[in-house]
C-alpha cells in the first residue's frame, strides 16, 4: 500500500524544499515526489511544519536509559555501543517494525547494536560500576578475537565495539587487528573507544572504521588527524564534557574535531546517552557544540539522519542561532501522527 505525507516544507538531500510530498510504501521506503505527481485519489496526510529523514543517535547504551523516552524526544533510531547482548537483542527485536508500516509505531527507536565490549582481561569498562556483567568479553588471542566477532554477528550485531583505554589493561595491537580483520570479513565496521595517549593511533593502525568519541584527552598530531580523516568516521559525543558547562576536555575535543573536519573527515551525531545528565532525545547542547566545531545546520542534519521519518511541527529553522532548539522539537512520524482539526 502506498501513502503520501505532505507538510509545508521537506528537508531532503541537503535542501529545504516546498511543493513536494513523501511517497511511503509498505516496505518502509520514503521518496520525495512533486505534489503534482500525487494521484488525486491517493491516501494523503497533510501536516504543518517540516518532514525530514529520521534522526539517529549513533552512541547509546540501552541498558542505562529509557529508550521510550528517547524516541519520544525525536530520535527514530539508535546505535547501541555496548550492552548485554541478550538484552539489547530483545529490545531490538521489539523495535524492529518501521513506524510507518502496518503495525508500526512501536514505542522504542529502532536499534542497531554492537554486542559486548571486546576488551583486554581486566580492561575498561569491566572495572566500572555502570557496566553490567555480560556487557563485555575478554580477548587474549587472535582465535578468541575471531570467535567473539562471530558470536556477536550471530547474535545480530552489525557493529563491533572495542576498547583502548590507556588507564588500564589494553588489547595488544595484533589482537585488535585480528578483531578488525574478522569483523571486516563479515562486513561489520569496527568502533573503538579510544581514551588516552596513543589509543587513537592504535585504533587507526588496527583498522578501525569509527571512533566512539571525538578524542578529548589531548590535542592530536595533525598527521594522525589527517590519516583518520581519510578513512575513519568519528562519533561526536561532545556534550559528555561538562554537560553544558565549558571544560578543558570539551575545548580539546572541539579543537580535534575542527581539524578533523578541515581535513575532510566525516562525523556522526552521537551523545553517549547513559553517561551523565544528557538529554533523552535530540540534544541541543550536542548540536551547538558541533556548530562550534564548524558544522552548518545542513552538515549536522547530514550527520544525524537515516531511515524513517521525522516531523517538526513548527517547521525547520536553518538559522544557526535557532537551529538547535528548533530541531529539539522533532518527533518521530508514525501512524498515530495526525493533524489537528
Amino acid at each position: 500500500m502506498t501513502e503520501y505525507v505532505q507538510a509545508a516544507t521537506l528537508w531532503w538531500d541537503g535542501t529545504l524544499r516546498t511543493g513536494e510530498a513523501l511517497r511511503l510504501t509498505s516496505d518502509g521506503l520514503a521518496t520525495p515526489v512533486a505534489l503534482t505527481d500525487v494521484p488525486p485519489d491517493a491516501g494523503r496526510r497533510v501536516l504543518p511544519g517540516t518532514l525530514l529523514p529520521g534522526l539517529v543517535d549513533a552512541h547509546v547504551h540501552s541498558g542505562l536509559v529509557d529508550l521510550a523516552t528517547v524516541r519520544a524526544g525525536g530520535i527514530a533510531a539508535v546505535w547501541d555501543l555496548g550492552s548485554v547482548p541478550e538484552r539489547v537483542a530483545a529490545l531490538a527485536a521489539s523495535a524492529a517494525a518501521p513506524p510507518l508500516r502496518p503495525g508500526g509505531g512501536a514505542p522504542l527507536p529502532r536499534i542497531r547494536y554492537a554486542g559486548p565490549f571486546l576488551i583486554a582481561p581486566g580492561g575498561y569498562p569491566s572495572d566500572r560500576a555502570w557496566a553490567a556483567p555480560g556487557s563485555w568479553r575478554e580477548i587474549t588471542t587472535a582465535d578468541e578475537a575471531t570467535e567473539a566477532v562471530n558470536a556477536a554477528h550471530a547474535a545480530g550485531a552489525t557493529l563491533i565495539k572495542v576498547t583502548a583505554h590507556a588507564a588500564g589493561p589494553q588489547l595488544r595491537l595484533f589482537t585488535m587487528t585480528a578483531i578488525a580483520d574478522a569483523a571486516h570479513d563479515l562486513g561489520l565496521p569496527v568502533v573503538v573507544h579510544a581514551e588516552g595517549a596513543g589509543t587513537v593511533a592504535t585504533a587507526y593502525e588496527a583498522g578501525a572504521d569509527l571512533l566512539a568519541h571525538t578524542p578529548w584527552t589531548e590535542p592530536l598530531d595533525r598527521g594522525l588527524i589527517r590519516a583518520c580523516a581519510e578513512r575513519m568516521r568519528w562519533i561526536s559525543t561532545l556534550d559528555i564534557h561538562g554537560w553544558g558547562v565549558p571544560t578543558t576536555d570539551l575545548h580539546t575535543a572541539v579543537g580535534n574535531l575542527r581539524r578533523f573536519l578541515e581535513y575532510g573527515g566525516a562525523v556522526r551525531y552521537g551523545t553517549d546517552l547513559g553517561n551523565g545528565p544528557l538529554t533523552a532525545g535530540v540534544n541541543p547542547r550536542e548540536i551547538r557544540a558541533l556548530q562550534s566545531a564548524g558544522l552548518t545546520p545542513n552538515d549536522i542534519l547530514q550527520a544525524m539522519t537515516g531511515d524513517d521519518i521525522t516531523w517538526i511541527p513548527g517547521g525547520l529553522d536553518l538559522d544557526p542561532t535557532r537551529f538547535a532548539d528548533t530541531l529539539a522539537t522533532a518527533r518521530v512520524l508514525d501512524k498515530t501522527v495526525r493533524p489537528r482539526t
